[in-house]
């Protein structure tokens, strides 16, 4: 039973890894393209994902709990993160069901620093174009002293924790 509750958590969050992995790479041509509506609706999709990500981490972390008391050990969790967890988990099975739920852990893992590297490509490429932008206005607009306004006369911070929009026309 914990064998194939485990499995399948695991190939449900393969799945959701590789849906966001689509949706990263939609969000990444729909920047590139300046396509503010599709990057819009994949924002609202990738943070769907990311809720049933939560979802199935906690269910991971449900099934560990149950099978700590099944085997009645106090010490199964103490210390360990939740690499070492699963790994303590899986110890408890036969070989050959050990064996498939590390290969579908260890391709969990890949996907997702597959996604890691896409997410920080992407951050690397808004940086440039920030910093293109910041380099113009410095050069083009040298009376402001490299610094921008918002419409209230605010000055604009350069960092990129925010996007705002514009939606007026």
């Amino acid at each position: 039973m914990i064998y194939e509750k485990c499995r399948d958590i695991l190939l449900e969050e393969c799945e959701f890894i590789q849906k966001a992995a689509g949706i990263q790479e939609q969000i990444k041509q729909a920047v590139i393209s300046k396509d503010w509506t599709v990057f819009e609706d994949n924002l609202s999709a990738m943070n769907a994902v990311e809720s049933k990500m939560l979802e199935l981490e906690s269910e991971r972390e449900r099934l560990f709990s149950f099978f700590e008391v099944t085997l009645h050990q106090r010490s199964f969790c103490e210390n360990l993160d939740e690499k070492g967890r699963f790994y303590k988990l899986v110890s408890f099975l036969p070989e050959n069901q050990r064996n498939d739920l590390t290969s579908i852990y260890r391709s969990l893992k890949i996907e997702a620093i597959k996604l890691r590297m896409a997410n920080d490509a992407l951050m690397a490429y808004l940086s440039g174009v920030q910093a293109t932008i910041k380099e113009f206005f410095e050069l083009a607009f040298t009376d402001r002293g490299g610094k921008m306004y918002t419409n209230n006369g605010t000055q604009f911070s350069h960092d990129m924790r925010s996007i705002v929009l514009n939606t007026q026309v």
